[in-house]
């Protein structure tokens, strides 16, 4: 692979003025679009050596053929052109968003004579006003429903809107009371646009003004002996109770913000915005955004924004965000044109901000776990990212079965390993394993143990004549897992198609040694390297890069994640039976004074860093039973 593009722009060509550039392939499709503050330093980056690139970043620029940029006046004019030019060409390798269709909105329809108020997914309602989104679509209903007790518009369609202004017959929800729109005869055009506009008003967030006022009102109502209206005010102001009672208060009764929380990994993120109106949440926003191109957490943030109101009518005043963009200001200028007030945007650092915004990035991630197991849990899913495994590593067959191992240790010591397999893309936990691997530090080396040793079961007979001789040599430092635990273990002589490894290069080749030392080189073997999601195989100079959206690359993922979560659960397990059992050989100490040593002193390395006299201050722990602790515990 030649270390420079050939269409590299020659030294000075780039001018250092603001602007935005497009990759083109050869066939003049748009690969990719960015904006620069400075278009000469931003580029540059992207034809520095192709060794040191980041590995998608690598395969944009070798996908693409051609670069040009445009230099515009201003920031911000970069930050719009961008903007216009990503939603023309929907570019392959800039993030792409889905947006969580399934949730429902509430839209007033103020294009019309008579506004409604109505439950709708349609977001391109001509001149509509749009709340939510909501949880489901009852949860709507339900606000509706309480919200035209307060403020009586209409809810019926337009057709019995229409038919019930031609023959002056109420439509039959007015005759009901479920709809208060001209069409009941009740009210005007005019008085019915007003009920509207405050409708609107208290759904925006101005609900204090209006539960003043209407206690104002039926206190006057009562003092006037008018019982009759001061019950109506009464009602209405109960509705309006029964709104608020649904949200809870989590800003100040004053504060008009949107919170976005995000959690992400190397090749998706997931986005949870939160509408916070008057204070309180009044509805929650969710998209999740597959990346190709490596970004940090700001860039995203920059992307999102752009997405969440390049076309959005409702900017509020103060955007919280996980990290500040680069350009912020030019992102606030931006939202300022369209919202015709100040914008700000800010990092939640602290207080009920901060509380949110843990909240946010709590869903975020709950709905990436959800995004991400979703697909390898479809038969289609799994089909297919089985099929692509096949494709992309060149094996003669589909890998049916697959074991991942990975290495976990604390500095150095306690080193354990984990394997988790993998049957037709779902996981076997009854099949899980753990190892303790003694006098080592190093992980290629402990790769090579575990490999050897597991591989030893498939040449040993006596497990294909019985499940309970299987693994009885090894029982006390395999499975810890309770799936396990207590049972027959099931019998560990059937081949894996493919093993898979946590780490790079220098792991993988361990793990190729150990399938030669073993003789089993008719297994396959490869690799996923974390930090730039890349896939190696024994023998190769360069990774194979898996497509992004690929559902192979999901399932490898969620093996590697797998693993490294079973591996730390032994170790955990092992730290906590390793202190314990030193513990007991001191002369005193029972079970009950263990807990309450390590309940006080929280890990296992404050107490051992304790002095006799911080041992002594925990209850039932007299000077010479604290001394004898430490005195143990120093020489262990």
């Amino acid at each position: 692979m030649a270390d420079v593009l050939p269409y590299k722009p020659r030294a000075g060509e780039i001018p250092t003025d603001p602007g935005v550039y497009r990759f083109r392939d050869a066939e003049g499709r748009v690969l990719y679009v960015g904006k620069a503050k400075n278009l000469r330093q931003r580029l540059s980056n992207y034809f520095a050596p192709l060794r040191t690139l980041h590995e998608r970043t690598r395969r944009m620029v070798t996908t693409a053929a051609s670069v040009e940029w445009t230099v515009v006046p201003t920031d911000v004019d970069s930050l719009q052109l961008e903007y216009m030019w990503i939603k023309e060409f929907d570019p392959p390798f800039n993030v792409r968003y889905k947006d969580d269709k399934s949730y429902p909105f509430m839209a007033v329809t103020l294009g019309d004579e008579a506004p409604r108020v109505i439950v709708t997914r349609n977001h391109r309602i001509p001149g509509a006003r749009y709340f939510g989104p909501y949880p489901k679509v009852w949860a709507v209903h339900d606000t509706i429903d309480l919200m035209v007790k307060a403020f009586p518009i209409r809810t019926c369609s337009d057709a019995s809107y229409k038919r019930a202004m031609q023959t002056g017959r109420p439509c039959f929800p007015g005759q009901i009371g479920k709809c208060g729109g001209p069409c009941s005869m009740t009210v005007t055009i005019e008085e019915h646009r007003a009920m509207v506009d405050d409708f609107v008003a208290f759904m925006a967030g101005g609900d204090e003004r209006f539960t003043k006022e209407l206690t104002k009102r039926m206190l006057a109502a009562s003092a006037a002996m008018d019982y009759e209206a001061a019950a109506k005010y009464r009602d209405k102001l109960s509705a309006i109770e029964a709104v608020l009672g649904k949200s809870a208060l989590v800003l100040a009764a004053d504060e008009d913000a949107d919170l976005f929380g995000i959690a992400e990994d190397e090749l998706a993120a997931a986005v949870q915005q939160f509408v916070i109106r008057g204070g309180r949440v009044r509805g929650v926003r969710a998209m999740t955004i597959e990346k190709e191109i490596d970004i940090t957490t700001a860039e995203l943030v920059d992307q999102v924004l752009q997405r969440a109101y390049g076309e959005a009518a409702d900017v509020p005043r103060r955007i919280l965000v996980p990290a500040l963009p680069d350009d912020a200001l030019e992102l606030e200028l931006w939202l300022r044109e369209r919202r015709g007030k100040k914008v700000e945007i800010a990092v939640a650092q602290r207080g009920q901000r901060a509380e949110l915004m843990r909240n946010a990035t709590l869903n975020a991630q709950q709905a990436l776990i959800r995004h991400k197991t979703r697909r390898t849990s479809d038969y289609i899913a799994r089909t297919q990212a089985l099929t692509d495994l096949q494709e992309a590593l060149e094996l003669e067959e589909a890998p049916l079965r697959i074991e991942c191992f990975d290495i976990s240790h604390l500095g150095g010591t306690n080193v354990v390993a984990s394997m988790v397999v993998f049957e037709d893309g779902l996981p076997r936990k009854d099949q899980y394993r753990s190892f303790n691997i003694p006098e080592t530090t190093d992980d290629t080396d402990s790769m090579y143990q575990v490999l050897r040793r597991r591989l030893a079961y498939l040449d040993r007979p006596e497990l294909e004549a019985g499940p309970e001789i299987a693994l009885a040599e090894e029982a006390t430092e395999l499975s810890t897992d309770p799936v396990v635990q207590g049972k027959k273990k099931p019998r560990f002589a059937y081949p894996p198609q493919l093993l898979l490894v946590d780490g790079g290069k220098p792991q993988v080749e361990a793990a190729a040694r150990a399938l030669r030392d073993a003789g089993h080189t008719e297994i396959a073997v490869c690799g996923i390297a974390k930090r730039l999601e890349e896939i190696w195989l024994p023998g190769e100079d360069f990774p194979v890069i898996l497509p992004r959206t690929s559902e192979s690359l999901y399932l490898l993922q969620r093996l590697r994640d797998e693993a490294h979560r079973f591996a730390i659960v032994h170790q955990r397990k092992k730290r906590k039976r390793d202190i314990s059992t030193v513990l007991t050989e001191v002369p005193g100490l029972g079970a009950s004074r263990i807990r309450t040593l390590l309940k006080h002193f929280g890990s296992v390395t404050a107490l051992r860093a304790a002095q006799p006299g911080e041992i002594e201050e925990v209850p039932g722990i007299g000077p010479v039973l604290a001394q004898n602790i430490h005195t143990h515990l120093s020489t262990r």
